[in-house]
């Protein structure tokens, strides 16, 4: 355990205990913080000043505890931010993405906040700058650009922005030849637009009262957003609606899914008002997605048991499943993750034997090769394209010591070309680092697989302090990829480690299946393994372990607090889904229905809430000796809302049999994605390491 003295004897916020009872299935639990959860809540969304008074000073006086208790950290926080800055090209620019007559792309200026939208000429000429989010965000504490796309005549800008923190984004158009926004502003959308073929209009989600993007809306320019027409509804709850395009512009899909379960609809691009027609209607547990591909659709599908997936084909006409042919065939332990579509060739991003992979097919032949790579353990990414007819692949490839490379691949003469390779201006010598892949044993015999990096030349004798992340849900996987702010942890005497548990699919899909619904416990089981491990194999120990995940991950946290103690000098919580089994039996709440199928219903089934109830971390706070807890909010999140953590901290401190402090530091003025900047998110992590590295006794500078 960490010791009492690395903390002042500040005491911490006394938060009031109001019981409430709550009886389901004969079941009944008690919740002595049920009031933090502001009645009002979707206003404060909108405008935090609505806050209920009473919880707001709470919150603030939270705040005010964790600035004492880390108020000797300061100069180590700012030591920790000029490293992360000076790692940062302020200046940088991302490779132009080529459409039509021009190149399109994102770049920041010295000092700047926010990204800058440009484009140039195919050919060569002069760059323009059409959104400067720099300028956008003036005066405001809050302020991210959501989707931000052109018109494919290239005279518009379609682009959102939230400033609140709380994903209710707003729409506008600009004009590129005046850069200057129309009056007109769609509110309450889900993040982005797509431009009908004729640039007349555009199709978006609006999201309702309780978040949930419901509805397909058009908008045609020069209209009021009170004559936008309805062109879809969702009435299923446990459903979420998107819309998107397609490279070639000739079709709208409107996608319906949870977690589990897809269906697509359609509508010819140029004809707006026309009737979105069915593809296949949703089967529970059924996933398709429909990749353009000229005059057939290529169809990502887990139908008839195909666990970790198969494409098909399918006519454009009649896309229905009767007339689905088989291109590739599943292969067990072989994940399909993305397919790409293009005018000679079909892309494919899959997972084998733990790692990504690319493979390039010739649509006219059917041969297919794989763009091979040197290093054991790596992360790969396709890097989108504006054009349907190129045979000019691009993708970014790095590992936990290779920077990020953004490679053009022609898929034709199979030659390879690097575009950008991610600059380090503080410098970055592979050489000094090494990175490794081990296999920890999880208590049912299941490998685990452990991502770790540190510096050349560490002693490994149990020494050395250790940060361990870890996620484990959705089918999300974390890649072993290239970290600029881990590098602060790991030249200061770190291992840094990724925890590959059950949850997500880095082994497939059963790797996510074996740990969701009633195998959850896998996950921390999983986690606890691989602590134990690194300890086993002296890369750390115990007590010199700070233990780190966000959302779903910091549910993970939660879990592995209430379960092995005594196996972590600290845990560092971001934004943390602890306060399960009280979500899932909100129906209210944004993302309770379509998070059903991941966690199980427990309004419905008794099964489903002792399920949960047996790991929810708030649940199963006890008399433990818990050790240095961080918990991260923000108090405008809609995913995590801000009263789970604040409730879980409040708990922890009325049960926990230790003197280790609790602490949560909340953003009052963002949500789940915490600051907007790029370089007040350094802040925030700085804050993190800062309380990893005290809690390790390596705070000195």
């Amino acid at each position: 355990m960490a010791k009492k003295s690395i903390f002042s004897k500040a005491k911490p916020p006394l938060a009031v205990e109001r019981r409430v009872e709550d009886t389901r299935h004969g079941i009944t639990r008690v919740d002595e913080f049920a009031w933090m959860r502001a009645d009002n809540w979707q206003e404060v969304f909108r405008d935090p000043s609505v806050l209920d008074p009473e919880i707001r000073t709470h919150l603030e006086a939270e705040n005010a505890y964790q600035a004492k208790l880390m108020r000797d950290t300061r100069a180590l926080q700012k030591a920790l931010f000029a490293d992360m800055k000076g790692r940062i090209k302020e200046d940088d620019s991302s490779v132009p993405m080529e459409d039509g007559p021009f190149a399109y792309g994102t770049s920041y200026v010295t000092g700047g906040q926010q990204p800058r939208y440009f484009r140039k000429p195919r050919k060569g000429g002069k760059e323009e700058i059409i959104l400067d989010g720099d300028k956008e965000a003036r005066k405001k504490p809050y302020f991210r650009i959501g989707g931000v796309g052109h018109s494919n005549d290239h005279k518009s800008l379609l682009w959102a922005f939230d400033d609140k923190g709380s994903e209710f984004f707003a729409l506008r158009v600009r004009d590129l030849a005046t850069g200057k926004d129309s009056p007109e502003t769609v509110s309450d959308t889900g993040g982005g637009g797509t431009w009908d073929a004729n640039d007349n209009g555009f199709f978006y989600t609006r999201v309702d009262a309780n978040h949930r993007p419901s509805k397909i809306f058009y908008h045609a320019l020069g209209t009021p957003e009170s004559e936008d027409w309805l062109v879809y509804e969702e009435k299923d709850p446990g459903y979420f609606a998107s819309v998107g395009g397609t490279r070639r512009n000739d079709w709208i899909m409107i996608s319906v899914n949870d977690h589990e379960t897809t269906e697509y609809r359609l509508l010819d691009a140029r004809k707006p008002s026309s009737k979105p027609r069915l593809v296949v209607r949703r089967k529970t547990g059924v996933q398709y997605d429909l990749e353009e591909g000229g005059d057939i659709f290529f169809i990502l599908t887990n139908a008839d048991g195909a666990k970790d997936f198969k494409i098909m084909t399918a006519p454009v006409e009649d896309p229905i499943q009767a007339n689905w042919k088989e291109l590739i065939p599943h292969e067990p332990g072989r994940l399909i993750l993305s397919v790409t579509g293009f005018a000679n060739f079909m892309v494919r991003l899959e997972r084998k034997d733990g790692l990504p992979r690319i493979v390039i097919r010739d649509r006219a032949s059917g041969e297919e090769h794989t763009i091979a790579f040197d290093e054991e353990a790596y992360s790969l990414g396709l890097g989108g394209s504006y054009e349907y007819d190129t045979d000019t692949l691009r993708f970014t490839y790095s590992s936990m010591t290779t920077p990020t490379q953004v490679f053009d691949y022609d898929m034709r003469t199979r030659k390879r070309k690097l575009r950008k390779t991610q600059e380090v201006p503080s410098g970055h010598k592979i050489r000094d680092y090494v990175t490794r892949r081990l296999m920890a044993t999880a208590p049912d015999g299941v490998q685990v697989p452990v991502s770790i990096l540190h510096r050349r030349g560490l002693k490994l004798d149990g020494s050395a302090p250790c940060l361990l992340y870890g996620y484990g849900a959705y089918g999300m996987s974390i890649p072993a990829s290239f970290n600029t702010n881990a590098l602060s942890l790991v030249d200061r005497g770190f291992v840094y480690a990724i925890a590959h548990v059950r949850g997500g699919k880095d082994r497939g899909y059963q790797w996510y299946e074996d740990g969701k619904r009633d195998k959850k416990e896998n996950t921390f089981h999983d986690f606890i393994a691989v602590a134990k491990h690194l300890v086993t194999e002296k890369f750390t120990s115990h007590d010199r372990i700070v233990a780190q995940g966000g959302s779903a991950g910091g549910m993970l946290m939660g879990a592995i607090a209430n379960m092995a103690p005594d196996a972590f000098g600290a845990i560092i919580a971001e934004v943390p889904f602890v306060d399960v089994l009280t979500t899932m039996l909100d129906d209210t709440l944004p993302l309770t229905p379509p998070e059903w199928p991941e966690w199980g219903n427990p309004i419905k089934s008794k099964k489903d809430y002792k399920t949960i109830a047996a790991y929810s971390p708030y649940d199963n706070v006890a008399g433990h000796p818990y050790p240095p807890i961080l918990a991260v909010a923000g108090l405008t999140d809609p995913r995590v809302t801000y009263w789970e953590p604040a409730k879980w901290v409040a708990r922890l401190r009325a049960r926990k049999m230790s003197d280790n402090p609790v602490l949560l530091k909340i953003n009052m003025d963002a949500g789940h994605a915490g600051a907007s900047g790029r370089f007040s998110r350094l802040e925030e992590v700085a804050f993190n390491y800062a309380f990893a590295l005290k809690t390790t006794g390596k705070a000195e500078l």
